[in-house]
């Protein structure tokens, strides 16, 4: 148990590190998107930091899997580099016995990672798909951007600003566009500012300094009325119920569909905990290097396979989506081909006997 416990303690620590870089590098790269539309005036701040988490949420159960993998590779790789894996040897420690420490350490991960695919990815899915729901239906000013137009298509209204001062959530020189079926009503204001009614609690928005124009479309006199001071209640913003989304989709609502997409969706969140084993054990054989190669010599290697391995998930997952493979084999011949992989790897005779000679 003492050599199982120090194989453990030794890929942990790579494991912490590779694993916190890979989520910055995701979140970057997600909040890429996100902060466009933010600056665009179609996301809030406080709705872009949800979303952004949610999405790192639901890119563990493949950044973990990963983060094992190239953790496998990096602390064996030194092992072998420092010679500690000859010293393993001489003193009886099989090849068999490395693989169970690795195995060890990666069943709870697979647990782990079972739970983000089968639980929290479709929960997550499901919320950024409400949020970016919510964002469209609610009108509000912190979120503008001077010069844009923005459509509200509950209110029937059109709302286009000059000047946004954020820091006093103010809009200047602003004119709305109501459609209001027989007429039609716009109203220019100075300013606009947003806040809560004390009493009602709803939305308000008050304009300084404007003209309200309302024409007919029936050829009636229209009005035209200046004012100091006018408020809008704004209602609060009906969401419609998000479609049905297979990625949003419990998963025991997956099991009961027989439809192609809901079972390519099932079989990809049940294959990433078994990927989350395969993975680490087939980074014991690509970890044996030689001693002057350095820790990093096979990290070309496992780079390659493991974008060949991910990219032939993704296109089985394309064909059982489309209906060109069945439920059976599915997916889950990938994972066939990475296990024999694995298992000829580790029983060819030339690593057994390397793996002694060391």
């Amino acid at each position: 148990m003492i050599i199982d416990r120090y194989l453990i303690r030794e890929i942990s620590k790579p494991l912490v590190v590779i694993c916190t870089i890979l989520v910055v590098i995701f979140a970057s790269y997600e909040a890429a998107d996100y902060l466009a539309a933010a600056a665009a005036g179609l996301l809030s701040g406080k709705t872009v930091i949800y979303l952004i988490l949610l999405k790192v949420a639901i890119g563990l159960e493949v950044l973990l899997p990963t983060t094992l993998y190239f953790s496998v590779v990096v602390a064996l790789g030194r092992m072998y580099t420092d010679s500690e894996i000859t010293a393993l040897s001489a003193c009886g420690v099989s090849i068999a016995r490395v693989v169970r420490a690795v195995f060890y350490l990666s069943l709870p991960l697979a647990i782990l990672v079972a739970s983000l695919s089968l639980y929290v990815r479709p929960w997550a899915y499901e919320k950024g798909y409400w949020l970016k729901e919510h964002a469209k239906a609610e009108l509000d000013i912190s979120r503008w951007k001077a010069g844009n137009f923005y459509r509200v298509q509950r209110m029937n209204r059109v709302v286009f600003a000059e000047e946004i001062d954020h820091e006093n959530n103010r809009a200047k020189r602003i004119f709305v566009h109501s459609d209001l079926g027989d007429r039609v009503q716009v109203i220019y204001a100075k300013q606009v500012y947003q806040h809560v009614d004390k009493k009602s609690g709803k939305q308000v928005l008050v304009f300084l300094d404007g003209y309200l124009y309302e024409l007919s479309r029936l050829g009636d006199q229209g009005h035209i009325m200046k004012f100091k001071q006018s408020t809008m209640a704004l209602e609060p913003p009906e969401i419609k119920p998000v479609e049905y989304k297979r990625k949003a989709a419990s998963t025991m609502q997956l099991f009961r569909s027989k439809k192609a997409r809901d079972v390519a969706e099932l079989q990809w969140r049940l294959s990433t905990p078994l990927a989350t084993i395969l993975l680490a054990l087939l980074g014991v054989p690509l970890s044996r290097t030689a001693p002057r190669q350095g820790k990093y010599a096979r990290m070309g290697t496992a780079v390659l396979i493991y974008a060949v391995y991910y990219n032939t998930s993704a296109m089985a997952k394309k064909w059982v989506d489309q209906g060109v493979v069945g439920s059976v084999p599915g997916m889950w011949w990938v994972n066939v081909l990475l296990a024999s992989l694995i298992l000829i790897l580790l029983l060819q005779p030339n690593f057994a006997s390397r793996w002694r000679s060391r």
